[in-house]
């Protein structure tokens, strides 16, 4: 019998398998987004400014990232039974301590707990996922699996959790996640044998101090990401600091690479000339993916559309998104030219940004935006994993985990920047747009007063008294100033994006060496962390 026959139960059916590994991962992929699945009412329930549910996320997120290369030892040391039972009471306890958390700073530590041991739980389930997939192309489709469910994950954990976050205070959202891990955790240990799914290692000599140097310098950057321009950036005594240990932390962890003999990143993988070419689009593709927020924003802001049917309407991005992955598997499965995969996805994302540019209007139909939200979620779909096999397969088999953790970070660093720069250039464009229209909304405008009147003879119609009327009539038409000034914010946002997608289609064209990488990942295992 082959060792994947040896990993389950003989009396285990196939189809029961594939659904309890989907049972497990879908919890671990949800509980990254589980921060921002509603913002406005978790600052209600901790008391605190949007920054800081973001910067909580940040949090999760550097964790994960900085115990990856520490995890795969802990994978490969103990029997992956035992040690999914582990990583499952470990997530279980920290999840529920989350849960009575009630001020920011017992949040954030249990996000940056929760982040580090969701490494574990990933690894097991890309793991067992692979082996699963019997053909000679199992981890380009594992891939394609994995990597849709991550991008389908903001809009589908704010999906499921809003009807909770309507009924119930906002905390029980970490109590759904724990009764989500449960089922599909007992099913697993119930039906698996204990076996060791990779060459077992020794747990000696863990490189504990590049952890504890690697991890704060990912912390301090998201801070200084998410909180410098509310600080004012190098106005701020902490914010320059900051700026000063991630130097001191990225000179002494680098420098600690060059001489480790096995480092936490192996730095030859910087020599490649198509890992950095593929780190970029990488990067690129994540501050494109964080302009979607802009446009859940709007029809939240804008057309008032509750959290419950703004995340309805999502549906169809997250159709999209399946219907690109598969495509993209597809294509990397039957080789052909990355070239054509990457053009092909970029093309779509612009035709989304180009036509929400268009679509931004005060008043829309549901049905408006049903093409545009497929035709994004294709763009998406279609570029996350080649562009993740392209990363892995551009640099010898024997740093390819390296590859894995570097891109890892560069999610990370980009996600940061890309909510950043939401956060920054909605104030800068906002502020802009505000002054010109109150220019036109002033009182010496004779407009203002025909539009006064208009707003109270309307709610005179609707059975108000008159002075009621004449006293709600400025609020209605600051409110419709508010969405005038978000929609001109949000073409201006996504005119920029729709720039620097035609600057990547270029680069594209100009790279005659992507299409001589070849994607090859059999020989190689599955970063335990690729959120």
């Amino acid at each position: 019998m082959s060792r994947n026959q040896h990993i389950f139960r003989p009396w285990v059916p196939e189809w029961l398998i594939r659904l309890n590994i989907f049972m497990v991962m879908f919890p671990t992929v949800m509980l990254f987004a589980l921060s921002t699945a509603n913002v406005n009412a978790a600052t209600g329930y901790y008391g605190a400014e949007p920054q800081d549910i973001q910067f909580s996320m940040l949090v999760y997120y550097a964790a994960l990232v900085a115990f990856t290369p520490l995890e795969k030892r802990f994978f490969s040391r103990i029997a992956t039974k035992e040690y999914f039972l582990i990583c499952l009471a470990l997530q279980v306890i920290v999840t529920y301590l989350t849960y009575n958390a009630h001020d920011l700073y017992s949040l954030f530590t249990g996000r940056f707990l929760q982040g580090i041991l969701n490494c574990g739980v990933t690894s097991i389930c890309l793991t067992l996922l692979f082996s699963r997939l019997h053909s000679e192309h199992a981890r380009e489709t594992g891939y394609s699996i994995f990597y849709g469910m991550i991008l389908c994950s903001g809009s589908l954990t704010s999906l499921v959790t809003a009807p909770l976050v309507d009924n119930y205070e906002y905390n029980v959202l970490y109590k759904m996640m724990i009764y989500a891990f449960v089922p599909g955790a007992v099913l697993l240990l119930l039906i698996m044998n204990r076996v060791h799914l990779t060459r077992k290692m020794p747990l000696y000599q863990l490189d504990w101090t590049s952890f504890f140097l690697y991890a704060p310098m990912l912390i301090l950057l998201g801070y200084i990401l998410i909180y410098g321009q509310q600080y004012y950036w190098l106005q701020n005594v902490t914010i320059r600091w900051s700026i000063v240990a991630i130097i001191f932390l990225t000179v002494v962890f680098v420098v600690r690479q060059l001489h480790r003999k096995r480092p936490f990143i192996d730095m030859a993988v910087f020599k490649s000339k198509g890992f950095v070419f593929g780190i970029f689009l990488l990067g690129a593709l994540y501050i494109i993916r964080g302009a979607f927020n802009v446009t859940t924003t709007y029809f939240s802001q804008v057309l008032g559309m509750d959290p419950i049917h703004t995340y309805e309407v999502l549906i169809y991005n997250i159709i999209g998104i399946v219907i690109g992955a598969i495509i993209a598997g597809r294509l990397v499965i039957q080789r052909r030219p990355l070239q054509f995969i990457w053009l092909v996805g970029f093309f779509l994302l612009l035709v989304f940004h180009v036509s929400m540019y268009f679509l931004f209007a005060a008043e829309a139909d549901q049905s408006t935006f049903i093409a545009p939200l497929i035709i994004q979620g294709l763009g998406a779909g279609m570029l996350l994993t080649p562009i993740v096999l392209f990363i892995i397969s551009s640099v010898p088999e024997s740093i390819s985990a390296s590859a894995s953790t570097a891109g890892v970070f560069v999610r990370f660093a980009f996600f940061s920047l890309s909510t950043a720069s939401i956060n920054y250039f909605s104030l800068f464009f906002t502020r802009i747009h505000a002054n010109s229209l109150s220019e036109n909304t002033s009182a010496l405008n004779v407009q203002l007063g025909e539009r006064l009147h208009l707003y109270q003879a309307a709610l005179q119609g609707r059975g108000l008294m008159s002075d009621q009327a004449a006293k709600v009539a400025p609020a209605l038409l600051d409110r419709a100033i508010q969405k005038q000034v978000y929609m001109k914010y949000a073409m201006d946002y996504y005119e920029m994006i729709a720039i620097l997608i035609l600057i990547l289609m270029f680069m594209i064209i100009m790279a005659p060496y992507i299409n001589r990488t070849i994607i090859n990942v059999r020989s190689n295992q599955p970063a335990a962390a690729t959120v």
